[in-house]
């Protein structure tokens, strides 16, 4: 497969562990790709959900693609997200070209940018843990509910829908809050003086140029997700380009993905090369 060279390439809200996770497509993509460094932006590994009686093949092979990419020399940034917090006791780890903390500042050439997941803006996740955790299942079996009815749509040769992406677009109060959290965060890397803002955790895929009340020109990025969008961010020689799988992709690369089967004895192999 041909591989595609960047300086920077964002990926977050993956959710690996749950049945909306678009894994075995991301593998597909991170073949497609070898960049300088890879920002996985929170929400990888859902944590709040995760069963170890779920989690398929083409899950580990994401993990695997990440160690195969990471000892070719991308180094990997791992921001923690709310699904993932539980690895936040690991803050500030750091081993070979894997670094975890909280956000990420990169001095790149066309000024700098502030990465982090988003979550600190999330009213429900600060102050109602519990309430976003049962939003959390509950969107996890709407989408197993959506990925059935694909499946009878496919077979009868029309086009896949997204239910829960058009519910989420039809709702005042969601684009309310997107529109008041792009607001918010860019708002933040004004005033630090950042000339980028990277977020995720809203899954809602974007790059707008914003002027802030205090007239500072910010770019706000969200590199969308890994369940429904497909989505991420890439930075190639000075300039940012919204990345959008496509399923075509996919379906030429399926035997590709099927020749390659691993367990977790293989994944564990490869950290300890």
């Amino acid at each position: 497969m041909q591989q595609f060279s960047h300086d920077v390439v964002v990926i977050s809200d993956v959710h690996l562990g749950t049945y909306g996770s678009a894994a075995r497509e991301l593998v597909v993509y991170l073949k497609s790709i070898n960049p300088e460094v890879l920002v996985l932006n929170g929400d990888i590994i859902d944590i709040w959900q995760f069963n170890k009686k779920y989690f398929p093949k083409a899950h580990l092979k994401v993990v695997r693609e990440i160690i195969r990419m990471m000892s070719h020399g991308t180094k990997v940034h791992y921001i923690l997200g709310n699904h993932d917090e539980a690895l936040r006791r690991f803050t500030k780890f750091s081993m070979g070209n894997l670094v975890m903390d909280n956000k990420l500042v990169l001095d790149l050439p066309t000024g700098k940018a502030w990465f982090f997941h988003g979550d600190v803006f999330d009213y429900s996740v600060r102050h109602s843990k519990w309430i976003a955790k049962l939003g959390g299942k509950g969107y996890d079996l709407l989408i197993l509910f959506n990925t059935f009815i694909n499946k009878v749509l496919v077979g009868m040769g029309r086009e896949r829908v997204s239910i829960s992406k058009k519910v989420k677009d039809k709702v005042k109060g969601v684009i309310s809050y997107v529109n008041d959290f792009e607001q918010n965060v860019a708002s933040i890397a004004g005033e630090k003086g950042y000339r980028y803002v990277v977020c995720g955790h809203i899954h809602q895929p974007a790059m707008k140029q914003m002027v802030t009340q205090e007239g500072a020109e910010v770019v706000y990025l969200n590199s969308g997700d890994w369940v429904e969008n497909l989505s991420a961010l890439e930075y190639v020689n000075g300039s940012w380009t919204l990345y959008q799988f496509n399923e075509k992709i996919s379906e030429a690369s399926e035997e590709d993905m099927n020749s390659v089967e691993i367990g977790l004895e293989t994944v564990l192999e490869s950290c300890e090369s």
